[in-house]
This record gives C-alpha cells, structure tokens and sequence, in this order.
C-alpha cells in the first residue's frame, strides 16, 4: 500500500503508451482518467461503501491527517469518508479532465453552490433567472452575512472586487443560452469572480473555462449521473489554489458524496459523451419539428400536414438555444460547438392543455429533474412557482427522436380532441 498520495497534477500527466491523457478524446478520457488509482484487480471500479479506512501498520509511516495530501488519489492515504474516499477520488480525478480543471464534487448540485458563495463570500452576487434553489441559497447568505443579491443585468458599477457573477447557461427552465464571454469581461473589469453553471451543457457540449469563467458548477445528479439514481454536485476551479480552502470547507460542512454515490458517478462518466451527444442531437430534431411546425420550416422533419396542424392546434411557443438564430451568427457556435443541450421548454396556448399535457404522453414521464437516460417532462409550475402555467420543460433521453415525436404528436392531438 503505498503512503504517498497521487497528486492531481500527476493524474493530469499521466501517460498511456506514450500518449499524454489531454491528448485523447473526451470519451477515451472518460475511461482512463483514473486508471492511476486503479490500484486493484478489477476491470470495473469496486464498491467501497466505508466510512473510515486502517491507517498504516509501520508505525514510521504514519502521517498526521494534516500532513496528508488534498485531496487524496491514493489509497493509502484516505482516514475518513468525509474528507475522501476511494470512489469519488477516482471520481474527482475523471472530472477534473474532463472539465480542464481540478474540482471537487459534493453531496448535491445544491451543496456545491453553496460551497462555492461560501468560499467566495461576496458582498454582493449578480444572478439572473435560473434554477429557484441557487436563490433560495443566496437568500440564506442574505440572511447570514447581508450580502446583497443584484439582477444579472445590473450595472457593471455595482459590482466591486471579490463580488459574484452567477452565470446559468443554458438556463433552466427553457434552454437559452447566455453569452459567458460578455459577463466575464464585465465581472473581471471590476475584479469580480464569474461562476458558470453549466448543468444544462456538460462535456462534450460547452467548456466555460475557455470564455473567462473562474468558477464551473453542475448538477452532477443530472448528466453526470445520467441514470435518475444519484445526487451529486460538482465544482470546478481555474485557480487549483482554491482547492485546498474547498476541501477544508467541505470537511466541516460535511456536505460529502457518498461511498455509493462516488461508485454511481465513475460507472456513468463512462458514458457520458455518448449519452449526452445522443440526447443533444435527439433534442435538436425535436426543436427542429416542433417550431418547424409553426414557422413553416417542415423540411426535413418527417411532418405531414396533419401532424403541422396538430401541433399548431394546441402548440404556441418553442425554446431552445438553437433558435437564437442572431446570436449564433456571433457567440454561440463558438460557445456551444458541438450542440445545443438536450434541454428544451414548449409553451402551449393555455395553462390547462399544459397542465394535462403530461398525461397524454406514454415514452415522457412527468417528473421532475433532468438528464437521465429516460425522457421526462414537466410542468415546471410544480416545482417553480416562478414560471408562468402554460410551459413545460422536456428533458430529453436515449430513446429513438422519432418514436419521442410521435408521442409528443399524439399528445396534442388527444389535448386538441378533448377540447370543448
């Protein structure tokens, strides 16, 4: 067993037949990132559900938990399960590739968040429309420290050294994207911290690092996890620097992954390029049909004329990236490269057709949450009380697009026979 911990640079600069690991491919990465702390007989990543580990027998190997690396990727080194583990190191170590930059994982998206406002400690944070649980964690720093929360679009005056910039894009719940460059320029011109949550876009789909952000947050539940079974948050750092303070922070708000959960994520990150290339593309050929339906553009969507006047019938609006067609001739190919997220909102004519949409669906399960394998919609009221009653978001799985289409189609048509 060996005592000297595997750093992250190391992780980062390890070599296979002579190939340099940023070298390889996303998917390729996926696979052997953390093939340095595979220290164990098994092709696949063993369980550890543990929570405290054996120290060493020699007495002259013995290190203080203070004089131990952080974080640790070596087996040898962990003492307890809420300060590191076997499987979300290995976790940590494949995320920290994938993201180019090291990170650190938590027990929720959630958790993450506030890990990231407790380690800044901005007097003031500029955040836009988004997922309602990052206010309601900024209105509990409200309450603690008075920090004054400011619209996304606030004037860059407002902002001052050491102040946050939360950027979400794509935002939940509708898929449009933001232009990350734009509000890094306007957070760094006054020495403010820009954080990106980038949930709705993971790997392959958008790196934020690379237009400014210093801070990248996900939902590690959703296309991390990307099988509905887990919780997770995930934050990643420009400055490695951080790391140190984060994981002593996260040491005393014990707000940990479990040994469990670690396991879950390392199986899904197998995966995760081909999940969420799939879902995107699927994504795309729905938004392509649906709005292609009301603005006339049916070629190529496989519509029939019946099927564009069932969907005019009952359907107002679609939402996507993809159809900010004036900011793709400018930021957003550049931001978003290799599609648009899986994520998209409909609005329909009236809130109760959206209200019982759900219920006339057979492949969309109506939950909450996003970024499994199967596809999910929701009336987001639900959960949002800040989102108007007639949208809904579609979270979109590896199911086959058309077979996803025709269950949209015959669910306006049921809504629009069912009408008075």
């Amino acid at each position: 067993m060996a005592t000297n911990g595997v750093s992250m640079d190391q992780v980062e600069d390890v070599e296979f037949n002579s190939l340099h690991i940023s070298s390889l491919s996303p998917a390729t990465q996926a696979i052997h990132a953390d093939d340095p702390l595979n220290l164990v007989d098994d092709v696949a990543p063993p369980i550890h559900v543990s929570t405290t580990f054996r120290y060493e027998k020699d007495p002259e190997k013995l290190r203080p938990f203070h004089q131990r690396p952080a974080p640790v990727y070596d087996q040898g080194e962990h003492c307890y399960s809420r300060h590191t583990t076997h499987s979300t190191s290995r976790l940590e170590a494949i995320l920290s590739v994938l993201l180019h930059n090291p990170c650190l994982t938590y027990s929720s998206g959630l958790s993450a968040f506030n890990a990231l406002v407790t380690f800044v400690n901005p007097k003031r944070v500029a955040i836009g429309a988004g997922y309602h649980g990052c206010h309601g964690v900024l209105k509990l720093h409200q309450r603690l420290s008075g920090c004054k929360i400011l619209s996304l679009d606030c004037k860059p005056e407002e902002l001052e050294k050491g102040d946050l910039l939360h950027l979400e894009t794509p935002v939940n719940p509708t898929g449009l994207a933001f232009n990350i460059q734009h509000y890094a320029d306007i957070a760094h011109s006054r020495g403010a911290y820009l954080s990106v949550d980038a949930t709705f876009a993971p790997p392959p789909l958008q790196d934020p690092f690379r237009h400014g952000a210093d801070f990248v947050m996900h939902s590690g539940t959703k296309y991390f996890g990307g099988h509905s079974d887990m919780l997770c948050g995930v934050l990643a750092v420009k400055n490695k620097d951080c790391i140190p303070q984060l994981l002593e922070d996260r040491l005393v708000l014990g707000s940990v992954m479990g040994g469990l959960e670690g396991w879950l994520g390392v199986r899904s990150l197998r995966t995760l390029e081909l999940r969420v290339t799939r879902q995107s593309q699927s994504a795309q050929r729905l938004v392509d049909a649906l709005d292609g339906a009301l603005t006339g553009a049916t070629v190529g969507t496989g519509l029939s004329q019946s099927d564009v006047e069932i969907i005019k019938s009952v359907l107002k609006k679609v939402h996507h990236a993809s159809l900010q067609t004036e900011d793709y001739k400018t930021w957003l190919r550049k931001q978003m490269p290799n599609g648009y997220g899986p994520v998209f909102s409909i609005v329909m004519k009236t809130p109760e057709m959206a209200r019982a949409l759900p219920s006339k669906l057979h492949l969309f399960q109506h939950a909450t949450s996003l970024g499994g394998v199967e596809s999910l919609i929701e009336w987001r009221t639900m959960t949002d009380s800040t989102v108007e009653q007639d949208l809904l978001r579609v979270s979109v799985g590896i199911e086959d697009d058309r077979d996803l289409l025709d269950d949209l189609i015959q669910g306006f048509k049921a809504l629009g026979e069912q009408r008075p």
